[in-house]
């Protein structure tokens, strides 16, 4: 379940209360006076309609409307709450985790975006930093990396943690990166690029 406090002890939800005091802050702190894409971070479904009142675009606000971490089921629910509003083409995006190693979004997601044209935009496409090659036997990555210095995080994809087959997959793509003359990096930010769901209306994101 989504948190339901922020550590300043304010409430975290999707209702229309609470959103249009993040929008506020948000636009202070950007110092503009809308949101291009407001990308909901995770789903709330104690809220039954779904947050309807985010929607009324807050007197133009809030151009599109993104979510992460969704379900088919999740996406459906919000393109009808989206096309109740008359809003239904300002669905635009989803945040999913997708990579080489992670494959889910391949299935009913794909087709459920595809289908009412929304783009992904795949976080952690390097695996938190696995498919980069730099934790693979023999090499000695940086004392700054992240899995030499949060070994337990992401922890399926930790070198020290990570099932057999997962790290035998990355050997595999190493492979396939060296045979190509590329990168393990660019073998697997070229794959998500591939995909028809980011290139057509998504992007990628590294960092």
């Amino acid at each position: 379940d989504p948190p339901m406090e922020d550590p300043t002890g304010l409430h975290c939800r999707l209702d229309g209360a609470s959103v249009k005091t993040a929008c506020a802050a948000s636009l202070r702190r950007l110092k503009t006076d809308r949101i291009d894409l407001y990308q909901i971070h995770w789903p709330d479904r104690y809220v039954p309609i779904f947050g309807q009142t985010i929607f009324h675009h807050d007197n133009g606000k809030i151009r599109y409307i993104g979510l992460s971490n969704e379900t088919p089921f999740g996406v459906c629910q919000w393109v009808q709450a989206c096309e109740k509003l008359g809003i239904g083409d300002k669905l635009a995006t989803i945040q999913n985790s997708y990579s080489l190693l992670d494959r889910r979004f391949d299935g009913e997601l794909a087709e459920v975006c595809d289908a009412y044209n929304i783009g992904l935009l795949p976080w952690s496409v390097l695996a938190g930093g696995l498919l980069s090659g730099k934790y693979q036997e023999g090499k000695n990555p940086p004392e700054t990396s992240r899995f030499v210095k949060y070994p337990e995080y992401m922890s399926r994809w930790s070198p020290v943690s990570a099932s057999a087959p997962t790290l035998s997959a990355v050997d595999d793509y190493t492979k396939i990166a060296q045979d190509a003359g590329m990168t393990p990096s660019e073998l697997a930010i070229a794959f998500i690029r591939s995909r028809r769901f980011v290139a057509d209306c998504g992007s990628t994101i590294v960092g």
